[in-house]
């Protein structure tokens, strides 16, 4: 087991703010930290069956020129299931948060994975409210891409209740699947995603999501018809992002848009390297106050 750094206790021991707002019905569970006004606004979106406790590590390292919210979109982490979903509507949840911390229009959005497509449609959707979005690993792929699993599928299993919170504990895991060498970053997670129920612990999230989600074979030109910044990070030995993809979405876009891979990472690049992570993030973020969009539009 990997011993826990002084960067990761010093993280996580950085105060924040639980919060909760209601977006059509539906309660939303967000984090917050840094309080300074002047500062433009940071939001970051986990994956799917993830939770804003994925970031609490992450946060605390851009309270210098930001202030940083986590959200906990609908049927994850501490907020409500909804009876239906939708990119719009996750997209609207996003929106909503920005708004309830006070960010401004120069609110920048972050997105893991699944979070990366709800990033892309807060960005197409939300673009006079933001001035740039991150897509973290989330592989916008051509319209004519072989499949090798249906992407409608969902990689998350049916939910089952265990007796003792150190059993439920003891089985997470990732998923997609993948190994992860910073335990303790996996430990941390995983306290955070359990909750107690009648008959022992389970998992927070809505594990009928997907069979309520409303799919979109259309990323591609939600891709093509983003107005605000964009940058790509990606994890080198993602299964999921593979050199293809990041090629067609560096043809998509232009040569103005920052493509960063983070070596020795799989999907879960900042679990796996998550100081590698924030220097490439914080290095595009720094390149964006010092300069203007030069990105041509249709």
């Amino acid at each position: 087991m990997s011993e826990t750094p002084g960067w990761f206790k010093r993280a996580i021991e950085t105060p924040f703010v639980n919060n909760n707002i209601e977006v059509d019905g539906v309660n939303i569970h967000y984090l917050s930290w840094g309080d300074d006004a002047d500062k433009p606004g940071l939001v970051f979106v986990h994956g799917n069956g993830a939770h804003a406790h994925w970031w609490t590590f992450i946060a605390p390292f851009f309270l210098t020129h930001y202030r940083v919210v986590a959200i906990d979109l609908a049927g994850a982490g501490d907020s409500g299931y909804a009876d239906s979903y939708t990119a719009e509507s996750f997209a609207a949840q996003i929106a909503a948060v920005a708004n309830d911390a006070g960010f401004g229009n120069d609110t920048i959005v972050v997105g893991h994975s699944f979070g990366g497509f709800v990033t892309l449609k807060t960005g197409l959707l939300y673009e006079d409210q933001l001035s740039g979005i991150v897509l973290v690993d989330s592989a916008v792929r051509p319209p004519d891409f072989q499949w090798e699993r249906d992407p409608r599928r969902s990689p998350i299993k049916p939910k089952r209740v265990y007796d003792t919170y150190e059993a439920a504990h003891s089985r997470f895991r990732l998923m997609p699947p993948q190994d992860c060498n910073n335990q303790f970053i996996l430990d941390y997670i995983g306290s955070h995603s359990l909750t107690e129920v009648e008959n022992g612990w389970t998992w927070k999230f809505d594990d009928t999501m997907f069979s309520k989600f409303e799919f979109s074979d259309k990323q591609h030109e939600d891709l093509a018809n983003l107005r605000c910044r964009v940058g790509v990070i990606y994890g080198e030995d993602s299964y999921l992002f593979s050199q293809e993809i990041a090629d067609y979405m560096f043809k998509v876009l232009d040569e103005s848009v920052p493509f960063a891979g983070i070596p020795e990472a799989q999907h879960h690049l900042f679990l796996d390297q998550p100081l590698a992570f924030v220097s490439a993030l914080r290095t595009l973020l720094a390149e964006w106050r010092h300069s203007r969009p030069d990105r041509t539009y249709n």
